[in-house]
């Protein structure tokens, strides 16, 4: 074991914020030569920029050149960056556009240690951190810390956070109780390179929550830092590329991934086989169910306790009375209908009709989108429509709907799409 040491795991696509990032990470470091960095450099030799000549004889670094056409997407990278883990006490899994405290190292593992002697074995501090811009920093840096609440199961059965203010953490000694695990931050000993490697067969979406239940299943209890020690950029506006601009057949790994992430927690009546997927299966330590007692999720029903809805931490309340336990998840659809502007261009709508049915062709919900709203979604820097919806249904929605009425023409084309 080495004794202090941080492993430092920094994933790179053809990004800009790279080296401020490990500049800013070394020059705030209180023992800068306790890290030893390994940089999964996917990177393109057409982008000049994107150099890591200053530290190739540095021997703190381990580069891998990863040739930007050739990677196999965000899960692997990390999975080939764990392996080259030799020992050291704590491990630091980041994004490539980050920046950091003033000796940022020693209050993480100051963190760590208080939450050993308040009884967690294995504890790992991981958020969504507060934001930063690299084009107005550091005015543009949040003060508070933040930690990931649930937002919705997508159509695809991957679950997605969104993250919120740690309630009254000026007045917290130790880190916040977490749920989940950030894929941009999370620091705890060097061991879970080993105990929970990422699986290199997911893409991205469903890397966090399964790296989130196999370390619970593991023995590892998630904790989000009760003070700002690390700040993470959001919206890649700077960014020209991302991966899934320049890999092929993208779309078609993506829905294979999907499909891993569902067979794993047995989505939708799906049979789980935890034996077929070995080292990245879940642990014995704890179980699924035990994790979904906690959380207040439900996989297979893609469903949510009402605390957890209300971004309470966690444990959730136990429930011994099985009936009563189960009528206490909610089935809730969170979903985004992307509409191009094309497919919609009057200036005169003053009503779209939105709904949803079930795979039989029954309406099982309806809301209707007014002319602000419609004038909103029109002004979208991305350059098309977002209908977002939110319900409780008993049933998964198949199909959405979406009816355009004009004041000119009355009602227009009829768009839908499966879900």
């Amino acid at each position: 074991m080495q004794k202090n040491k941080i492993f430092i795991q920094i994933a790179a696509y053809r990004d800009s914020e790279l080296l401020p990032t490990i500049r800013d990470c070394i020059k705030n470091a209180k023992h800068p030569e306790n890290l030893r960095f390994c940089i999964g450099w996917q990177h393109a030799p057409e982008d000049e920029w994107d150099t890591l000549d200053e530290f190739k004889d540095d021997d703190r670094f381990t580069i891998i050149d990863v040739f930007y056409r050739q990677t196999k997407g965000v899960c692997w990278i990390r999975s080939e960056m764990q392996k080259r883990w030799n020992g050291e006490e704590y491990t630091l899994q980041l994004d490539s556009h980050h920046r950091f405290t003033k000796n940022w190292d020693t209050t993480l593992i100051k963190m760590i240690k208080d939450l050993q002697k308040a009884g967690h074995k294995k504890p790992v501090l991981t958020a969504y951190v507060p934001s930063y811009t690299p084009n107005n920093d550091p005015v543009g840096r949040s003060k508070e810390p933040w930690w990931m609440t649930f937002d919705r199961f997508t159509p695809e059965g991957a679950v997605f956070f969104i993250p919120a203010i740690i309630p009254n953490w000026e007045k917290r000694k130790l880190p916040y109780p977490g749920r989940f695990f950030s894929a941009h931050f999370a620091f705890t000993l060097g061991q879970f390179c080993v105990d929970v490697p990422h699986d290199p067969k997911l893409l991205f979406h469903g890397e966090e929550i399964s790296i989130a239940v196999r370390a619970y299943t593991k023995g590892y209890d998630l904790f989000a830092p009760h003070k700002v020690v690390v700040w993470h950029e959001y919206s890649r506006s700077y960014r020209p590329r991302k991966s899934w601009d320049d890999i092929p057949h993208w779309w078609q790994w993506d829905k294979e991934s999907l499909s891993r992430n569902r067979k794993l927690f047995g989505i939708d009546g799906i049979e789980m086989d935890n034996d077929s997927f070995g080292i990245y299966g879940f642990g014995t330590e704890r179980t699924l169910e035990d994790y979904e007692r906690y959380a207040g999720i439900r996989f297979n029903t893609r469903s949510v306790q009402q605390y957890t809805l209300d971004n309470n931490g966690p444990p959730n309340p136990k429930i011994k009375n099985k009936e009563e336990y189960d009528r206490s998840f909610y089935r809730i659809f969170k979903h985004c209908i992307d509409l191009s502007f094309t497919s919609a261009p009057l200036d005169d709508y003053d009503v779209w009709a939105v709904a949803f049915e079930d795979e039989h062709g029954n309406e099982i919900y309806r809301a209707d989108a007014t002319p602000d709203e419609i004038n909103r979604m029109k002004q979208d820097v991305d350059g098309y429509y977002k209908v977002w919806r939110t319900f409780h249904a008993s049933t998964q929605p198949k199909k959405w709907i979406i009816w355009p009425h004009s004041v000119s023409q009355g009602w227009c084309n009829r768009l839908e799409g499966t879900i």
